[in-house]
């Protein structure tokens, strides 16, 4: 039997497939280009628009890892829906969706809450990984570019902001665990505990550096504008939303009774050596 990853080319679904393949699993990367090389895997050109693509690549397979791509909410909605159509026709063994920092509570609504309460309708073996922010986010260009520059880290938090960094490796370690781990369901939280403001995570970044960095909060609308050319501007809009909304919370902490902690024994890594493991 196999595990099925979403997004084996990609940020999110690469670090998984080089965990279960280091860990001698066999691996479906599931890409929308057929021609595509993944290393250890064994490639299936499948479309989140496409029911019928999915429920093939998903029929027989010991676990599947599942996320909803940066889309409009609208699209995303229509994938969430495709994806349960598989799973309840292909009934894969395990299913491991990440919500990527999405709300999955019903009172929100949106794509990753209906895709959470369908996988638990489903009636398939299932956990929801409930990461906060992604370090990764601070790899941006107009970030990572302005801490080496400047010395100052920009980012659309108050200073006073706590977050439970996690990184897309950290998403990794505690998906191949759940799937080991078939007793686990329901939402684990994934991140640092206790959650760090924006000065700490500069001072973090200084330490591994050398340099002295600064935090420094900057507008959703800042923001948006930054990261527009890389992602387009309907993605771009959504995400400054989804911060403009965020400004009101007192913080993004993960909750230590569901942490990926306490129900797997795994500890995500600090910034440090999150940056290290990169080579930063």
């Amino acid at each position: 039997m196999t595990y099925v990853i979403h997004g084996a080319t990609g940020a999110q679904g690469a670090p998984v497939v080089s965990a279960l393949t280091a860990a001698g699993k066999s691996v479906t990367a599931v890409t929308r280009n057929d021609h595509a090389v993944v290393d250890g895997a064994r490639v299936v050109a499948a479309a989140y628009s496409s029911p019928t693509d999915l429920t093939e690549a998903y029929r027989g397979a010991a676990g599947v890892f599942v996320h909803l791509p940066i889309a409009s909410e609208e699209d995303r909605q229509i994938f969430a829906g495709n994806i349960l159509t598989a799973v309840r026709a292909a009934r894969p063994a395990r299913v491991v969706f990440s919500t990527s920092g999405l709300p999955i509570d019903p009172a929100f609504g949106g794509a990753a809450a209906t895709l959470a309460a369908g996988l638990t309708d489903s009636g398939v073996s299932h956990a929801v990984i409930a990461p906060e922010l992604y370090l990764e986010n601070l790899l941006m260009p107009y970030v990572i570019d302005s801490v080496r520059e400047r010395g100052v880290l920009p980012y659309a938090i108050r200073a006073d902001f706590p977050v439970s960094w996690a990184s897309h490796l950290d998403v990794a370690d505690v998906a191949v665990a759940l799937f080991e781990h078939p007793d686990v369901t329901g939402v684990v939280s994934v991140g640092q505990y206790p959650a760090i403001t924006g000065p700490e995570l500069a001072e973090a970044f200084g330490a591994r550096l050398g340099r002295d960095v600064v935090f420094e909060p900057i507008t959703p609308e800042e923001m948006r504008t930054s990261i527009a050319p890389l992602i387009g501007d309907g993605p771009a809009a959504d995400v400054a939303g989804a911060y403009q909304a965020m400004s009101t919370m007192p913080g993004r902490s993960i909750t230590p009774e569901t942490s990926a902690q306490k129900l797997l024994g795994v500890t995500p890594r600090t910034v440090h050596q999150w940056l290290a493991d990169l080579g930063v």
